[in-house]
């Protein structure tokens, strides 16, 4: 252990003192980084969709061994395109066991028997929550950045989110009322990730007024009479579905004082990294033109 005494000779004078008592309390900074540094997990694989998405975003150079599938779907990810720099997984035990990894991220949704038997194999696994607000956000850039030794790199990007989100999201006088639309007439309301988006863009949601906090389903006849001023629908993924039919219905342009908006990008809202930014930008975007128009 290097200690003051052992490190400096007696006969030095009083700024002398000072001068290496700095000098050593940097030299134990940087011995307790490294400790930090290797002691972090060096081949690390994320097996959802969410978690993806994070620790791209926080990982150092070579340390995320592998991302999940989904992460390059265009339609479901935000960072489709980083994606591509990764090799990645199915989410199956076997093919995660043979990278070798020495920590495994999943999502609470992941599928249980597959971290089940990683947990068997004696591999570390980490599971995430998923975000329901904004706050989420930021505590999961954090959480990331402790389990992959990233802390530093993790407040940048909470610290570079919560400059964007002052510019951003704002406390309108007379907030316009919208409602969230859906497959299958399904609405969010507050407590929700995009609930919270909405609200930060400067809406206030309907659901709050027909008591939906979480999720739930909202039938088109009770949507006709709550006459919202605009309503939102998600983007539409590929192929056809009867779920998706109804987000077509011509009712809804005609249901509400500015008709509704269709195509909200569900990969800006999926999950909660700083990518919701470009939600809450789109969603104000559309506050301000009501705004001026009513």
């Amino acid at each position: 252990m290097v200690t003051f005494s052992s490190v400096v000779p007696l006969w030095l004078g009083r700024q002398d003192w000072i001068l290496a008592g700095v000098m050593i309390v940097l030299v134990a900074l940087s011995h307790q980084a490294s400790a930090v540094a290797s002691s972090a997990p060096q081949r690390v694989v994320s097996m959802n969709l969410c978690t993806d998405q994070l620790a791209m975003l926080v990982a150092g150079e070579s340390q995320l061994a592998s991302v999940s599938a989904l992460s390059r779907d265009p339609i479901s990810s935000a960072m489709a395109d980083e994606a591509q720099a990764y090799p990645v997984n199915h989410g199956r035990a076997e093919e995660i066991h043979l990278i070798d990894p020495d920590l495994v991220i999943a999502g609470r949704f992941s599928a249980g028997v597959t971290v089940a038997m990683l947990k068997r194999l004696g591999i570390p696994v980490a599971v995430f929550e998923p975000a329901t607000s904004l706050d989420d956000v930021r505590r999961n850039l954090l959480r990331m950045g402790e389990l992959l030794g990233r802390t530093e790199r993790a407040r940048e990007l909470v610290e570079a989110f919560d400059r964007r989100m002052t510019m951003l999201s704002g406390e309108p006088l007379d907030p316009p009322e919208a409602a969230l639309y859906f497959p299958n007439g399904y609405t969010r309301g507050e407590d929700t990730l995009v609930g919270d988006i909405v609200r930060a863009a400067g809406f206030n949601n309907i659901a709050s007024r027909l008591g939906i906090a979480g999720g739930g389903h909202l039938p088109l006849e009770q949507l006709v009479v709550a006459e919202p001023e605009l309503v939102i629908t998600g983007s539409r993924n590929r192929g056809y579905s009867r779920s998706q039919a109804i987000m077509q219905h011509p009712v809804l342009d005609e249901v509400a004082r500015f008709g509704a908006r269709r195509g909200l990008v569900n990969r800006e809202w999926v999950c909660g990294t700083p990518r919701v930014l470009a939600a809450i930008e789109r969603i104000g975007a559309l506050r301000g033109e009501l705004v001026g128009s009513r």
